[in-house]
């Protein structure tokens, strides 16, 4: 009988369970509850005037996704900072709120053209520079306090 036409064994021992620390869910689907988390959070602290939420939405990002690459993590802090901040002007938008007025008149008092879409860029790139900047000093923090307790 040749190793091929062998019969294969099969171990009854039963499988290692996951080492402590490391969590058994892997994949997209963690991260993107922690973004919808993270974007509810926001929008709700920017209705009440949180305007530095994405900052921290971004350090708990980055904190939680320390162990994962830094693209998927910090995809997932901006597009919660970002939508965060872009869904309560949506919605005040969408309810008769003049948002447009008010973001032309913004930009001509900057001396920039009557464009009601320069602020609202404005907006989301400051939101997405909070969550960048909070995504990176999570990560570096997380692995501060693990490199100590170790």
């Amino acid at each position: 009988m040749t190793a091929r036409e062998a019969p294969q064994q099969v171990s009854a021992q039963p499988v290692p369970a996951a080492p402590e620390g490391r969590s058994r869910w892997r994949g997209p689907a963690p991260l993107a509850l922690l973004g919808i988390a993270g974007a509810l959070v926001t929008a709700l602290a920017a209705v009440a005037g949180g305007w530095f939420t994405p900052f921290v939405v971004g350090i708990a990002t980055g904190a939680a996704t320390r162990r994962r690459p830094a693209g998927r993590g910090l995809a997932v802090a901006c597009a919660a900072g970002a939508a965060g901040w872009g869904l309560p002007l949506l919605w005040a938008a969408l309810h008769g709120a003049p948002i447009v007025a008010t973001a032309r008149v913004v930009a001509a008092l900057a001396g920039l053209p009557a464009a009601s879409w320069i602020p609202l860029l404005a907006g989301a790139l400051t939101a997405l520079l909070q969550a960048v900047s909070g995504y990176l000093l999570g990560r570096v923090l997380a692995g501060l306090l693990r490199s100590r307790e170790d």
